[in-house]
């Protein structure tokens, strides 16, 4: 059943629903914000702070008992939100994220979420888009009593703003965009017998299809255009499958804007819909979870939805280089060479290195589209897991101004994300005796060296790489994100983009 998410003006306790939560703000305004609460609540409310020790700290949960008739919610909570004076959009997000897990862990089907004394310029929208990410539940594969009996179906976002069509708006576009992560979490999360290249590039088609009143379009590159065009990094990878590679172009232009001059943003993902590792075989233990090796390309398919709900004046290209690396007769080869699109050969290392050799010919054919900017993202190197663990991306850069403002943005949506040097050092290790490149360096520094590979095939154009392999997939829920895939990085891209619309895309000097 679809959530429903509506805007209430209301006092907190006569919101219509089984589940109230309030965030409330520790410092000057806690006694405040808690006023109305106490008169309505009493002792029992007392003693729940007391019981809990609550003071409106930042991560704090207190759950009050409500007596027959004091509110109309028969379970309230209070999330601590922190000092007001500290509070940012991310928090609103997280509040709405954490108000709609303890509902479901309650099995109730309808929930209110508001603040009590504060006060935040797009909060509302904040909180339905947490409201979605926390209430996620994957169960496609599901059947019978594994099914959820209780889902939430009805949420309010409770304000003491007047509400107007504005407000509304914002509202109903927080939800859009959230809903539009989940189809990153979606794809993330689907079994690999269901979603392999082609399925992908059907879904991409598919999601620009129901979008294309909104700027949203779509063309595939199949594998006999692939090998015509030279993509022959891509081929290699997928030539051991009986499910051919394909390259995915998606592109977003706002609607009536044929002669408009707009910036030109382009958005890279690997798409690996399973990588057993090809000869270089990976040990079956954890295998499974390579289904999620195409986290990256779901981020592409998320943006690009959330696009059509956000319209900025730019046109964006979401491009996904898609393939299963598998053993066969056919399957590359250690040692094997190929020239890549953009023209130098490759030595192969290590074919269990592959998600950075179709990103190779999939950076190249962004270059080709103009772009002004490329950001490409990818479950790419252990590696980088190893330095920063599970929830945190690391991102590379040949810009230090768009490493920086790539930083900020991050901050701005409340996902972790840390800059990692390009170490010129460690380039000597991909030089080949038989080639142009080996594709794969020494085991030290394996996230830099691969992004010192990608950047091989950027040229001159400034350019970010997101290594998104630890917080792509989750194992259990946390902050706004679900168990399995998380759809880290879309709401980060997304300011990223708001960023080089408002201030303009530079041509700043090349990263130290």
């Amino acid at each position: 059943m679809e959530l429903k998410i509506s805007l209430v003006t209301a006092a907190p306790l006569q919101a219509s629903a089984e589940v109230l939560v309030l965030g409330i703000p520790s410092g000057l305004p806690f006694k405040k914000a808690l006023a109305p609460l106490t008169k309505a609540l009493g002792s029992a409310l007392a003693k729940a702070l007391k019981r809990s020790e609550f003071s409106g700290k930042k991560g704090q949960l207190c759950d009050v008992p409500v007596h027959s008739g004091s509110a109309k919610a028969s379970r309230v909570a209070l999330v601590g939100l922190g000092e007001p004076t500290a509070l940012d959009g991310a928090e609103f997000r997280r509040l709405g994220a954490r108000a709609a897990r303890f509902a479901r862990s309650i099995n109730a089907t309808t929930l209110a979420v508001g603040t009590s004394e504060v006060e935040f310029d797009g909060a509302e929208g904040l909180l339905a888009q947490g409201i979605v990410l926390g209430a996620y539940r994957f169960e496609h594969y599901r059947t019978g009593e594994r099914v959820s009996k209780f889902p939430l179906e009805k949420a309010f976002v409770v304000t003491s703003r007047r509400s107007d069509s504005a407000l509304k708006l914002q509202v109903a576009d927080g939800q859009r965009i959230a809903d539009a992560i989940c189809l990153a979490r979606d794809l993330v999360n689907l079994a690999p017998n269901d979603l392999y290249p082609e399925a992908l590039a059907d879904y991409a088609q598919k999601v620009c299809t129901e979008r294309k009143e909104s700027g949203l379009s779509c063309t595939v590159i199949k594998h006999a255009q692939l090998k015509q065009r030279g993509m022959n990094l891509i081929d290699a990878v997928g030539r051991g499958s009986r499910k051919p590679p394909v390259l995915i172009h998606m592109k977003y232009r706002p609607p009536g804007s044929k002669n408009e001059v707009l910036p030109k943003l382009g958005f890279v993902g690997k798409g690996l819909t399973f990588d057993t590792g090809g000869i270089c075989i990976k040990a079956a233990p954890g295998m499974e979870e390579m289904k999620g090796d195409m986290g990256g390309a779901a981020n592409v398919v998320a943006l690009m939805a959330a696009l059509a709900v956000t319209q900025p004046r730019a046109e964006v290209h979401g491009i996904i280089a898609s393939a299963e690396n598998m053993p066969d007769g056919d399957a590359y080869r250690p040692g094997d060479i190929f020239k890549s699109y953009q023209g130098k050969t490759v030595e192969i290392i290590n074919t269990d290195a592959e998600g950075r050799l179709v990103l190779a010919d999939a950076l190249h054919y962004a270059v080709e589209q103009g772009v002004e900017v490329i950001l490409d993202n990818a479950t790419l190197t252990g590696a980088c897991i190893v330095a920063l663990g599970p929830t945190v991306s690391g991102y590379f850069s040949n810009r230090d101004e768009l490493a920086t403002r790539l930083g900020a943005a991050a901050g701005r949506a409340g996902e972790a994300m840390w800059h990692l040097p390009l170490v010129e050092d460690l380039r000597e290790m991909l030089k080949s005796d038989w080639a142009d490149l080996k594709h794969v360096g020494d085991r030290w520094g394996g996230a830099i060296t691969a992004a010192l590979f990608l950047r091989e095939f950027v040229g001159e154009t400034p350019w970010i790489h997101v290594d998104v392999a630890g917080p792509s997939m989750a194992n259990k829920a946390y902050d706004v994100y679900a168990k399995g895939g998380t759809g880290h990085g879309v709401l980060t891209f997304l300011q990223l983009i708001d960023d080089l619309v408002k201030n303009g895309v530079s041509k700043p000097v090349a990263a130290g």
